[in-house]
């Protein structure tokens, strides 16, 4: 039997722990013994901490400095605001912790999917913490990085619906640790899948033993039971294999009898049971009767050991119809078997094929990205950018019909956005998406923001876009109703941002700050207006009349202060 060490010594500093807090408490109290418990309090909570997984040192950012003493806000660049019909897109600019905690008030379990492609923490000062670029030499490079992770994952959580999924980018240097955050995060259940991306044919020269090819996604999901993940289109060899049809389309035949896992009688013993075949016409039956003579049972071909079919009796029952019988030819012999007719659609729904874990098409090369840039800029403006094609192979395995919004809070180069419309352009989709990016050396603006007005111009895609920049209003020291009117005029972005519209274009949402604005929206209400949805002042009261107006004719209200600045829990 295994003698768990580390329980042992936990359960002698407590034992001791627990002496102490004794001698203590039977001493005289006064403040100091007061504080001496609770030091002892303290140092019971650590022992009793964590046993396993992933243990690093916690560093606390500047941003987080920032984000105890102010409240971050959107302000819109109006001059920036990119009209092309289609979808609204968003790009916020400002650091991705405060644009994530703001996007934890207007999309909390609203999207589908998170593509992220963070610093890969190589030691070659790529990853910038606190405004200090992380080399190889800091002895606390990898629990900066996790700790910066650790914040941003967290709430990317929050955002995904109960089907989302999230896609991060990474390489062998923070691959493992990576792995081992979203098992903690994410939980180790809901892990899909590390994909393998051959990013880089030819070999990376940064190390003199083994040429790198490839990296990795890390895909999880919110709830790996309930995930939109619905695989990839069949290519056109897959749909060859489709090469039969009747009357109600093309399909291919699988054998019936199992092949793989639990294949043995002895394993699933009401899995082995026989059809019966009309050697006339070919018909089945569950039943032997003056037709239904030559009995098939699922042996082993090759062993003749007892097998099983993959339906069961029940099943058969309902769905025989698309089972036919056929004679084949096995060894010297001409036998019969049962197979299943596999269609390639189900009404409206094509059949997908189930993802790989090895990306390896040419469209995958890193390279790819760099030529894309220099098609839009003349050059490539971004070193580190991800081929549109890698995005899309992400883009196209997630079913967006419920939830169409698609956030990248590493936007870089901005090829999440490019991604999203071109294959919404390709098949109608109408998937949103989100970039949120700092402006370091003017990247959000320069490369992120022009890169996707370009495309837009040049493939005239319909699409729009709002630009959004993150600002602080100090809440230090200040009561609510201090700031709560800064706050007030900020909440149009907020609204837009939620709702996905341009605000002064839609008139089924309104906004009312004052009793003025609030008499003259209830009076105007009648069975033809469009407004359903109203975000009110903190200040304002509905009297008995307003409310049952508003309430006759369908409107939900929300009050601004409440739903969007107070802080959120769990």
């Amino acid at each position: 039997m295994s003698t768990n060490v580390s329980k042992q010594k936990r359960e002698d500093l407590l034992a001791k722990i627990k002496e102490i807090r004794t001698f203590i408490s039977a001493a005289p109290q006064d403040e100091n013994t007061g504080n001496l418990l609770s030091y002892l309090s303290e140092l019971e909570k650590d022992v009793n901490g964590k046993k396993y997984g992933l243990i690093f040192e916690e560093h606390r950012e500047d941003i987080d400095e920032v984000l105890a003493t102010h409240t971050p806000v959107l302000t819109e660049q109006r001059d920036l605001y990119i009209a092309n019909g289609g979808e609204m897109n968003f790009l916020i600019e400002g650091d991705n912790l405060a644009s994530l905690k703001l996007l934890e008030k207007t999309h909390k379990g609203r999207i589908q999917m998170i593509y992220i492609d963070p610093p890969y923490n190589t030691g070659n000062k790529d990853f910038t913490y606190d405004d200090n670029k992380v080399d190889g030499l800091d002895g606390f490079r990898h629990s900066k990085w996790l700790s910066f992770m650790d914040s941003r994952l967290r709430i990317s959580k929050k955002l995904l619906s109960s089907q989302g999924v999230i896609f991060i980018s990474i390489d062998d240097n923070e691959m493992s640790t990576l792995k081992s955050l979203c098992d903690d995060i994410f939980g180790e259940h809901n892990f899909i899948a590390n994909v393998i991306v051959k990013s880089n044919p030819r070999g990376s020269q940064s190390t003199k033993e083994i040429a790198s090819v490839h990296e990795y996604v890390l895909v999880y999901a919110k709830d790996v039971f309930s995930s939109a993940i619905i695989g990839h289109k069949l290519t056109d060899d897959m749909q060859s294999e489709y090469n039969l049809s009747d009357e109600t389309g093309a399909y291919r035949l699988l054998g019936l009898r199992q092949r793989g896992g639990f294949w043995r009688a002895s394993e699933r013993p009401k899995l082995f049971y026989p059809f019966y075949v009309n050697p006339n016409n070919a018909g089945i039956s569950l039943e032997e009767d003056s037709e239904h003579t030559i009995a098939i049972y699922p042996y082993q071909p090759s062993t003749g050991e007892k097998g099983t079919w993959r339906w069961s009796r029940e099943k058969v029952a309902v769905d025989g119809d698309k089972l036919i019988a056929k004679t084949v030819k096995r060894g010297n012999d001409i036998v019969w078997d049962i197979y299943q007719k596999d269609y390639m659609a189900s009404g409206d729904t094509v059949r997908r094929t189930k993802a790989k874990s090895l990306w390896d098409e040419k469209e995958m090369n890193y390279q790819n990205a760099a030529n894309e840039l220099k098609e839009l800029f003349g050059t490539s403006p971004f070193t580190y950018a991800k081929p549109t094609y890698l995005i899309r192979r992400a883009l196209e395995m997630i079913d967006f019909s419920e939830n169409p919004f698609v956030l990248d809070f590493f936007a870089g180069s901005g090829t999440t956005g490019h991604s999203v419309m071109k294959l919404n352009a390709e098949d109608g989709g109408n998937r949103r998406f989100i970039l949120c990016t700092n402006n370091e050396n003017n990247i959000c603006r320069d490369i992120t923001y022009e890169r996707v007005k370009r495309v837009i111009d040049k493939d005239n895609y319909a699409a729009s876009l709002k630009y959004y920049k993150v600002d602080y209003i100090p809440i230090s020291e200040r009561m609510y109703y201090e700031y709560a009117d800064e706050l007030l005029t900020h909440v149009r972005e907020l609204v837009e941002l939620e709702n996905g519209i341009n605000f002064t274009e839609n008139a089924e949402i309104a906004i009312i700050l004052t009793e003025d604005e609030l008499d003259t929206f209830v009076e105007s209400l009648n069975e033809s207006s469009l407004c359903k949805k109203i975000y009110m002042g903190h200040d304002l009261l509905l009297d008995a009349q307003q409310a049952q107006k508003l309430k006759d004719n369908k409107v939900s209200i929300n009050v601004i202060p409440d739903y969007y600045y107070k802080e959120l829990e769990g």
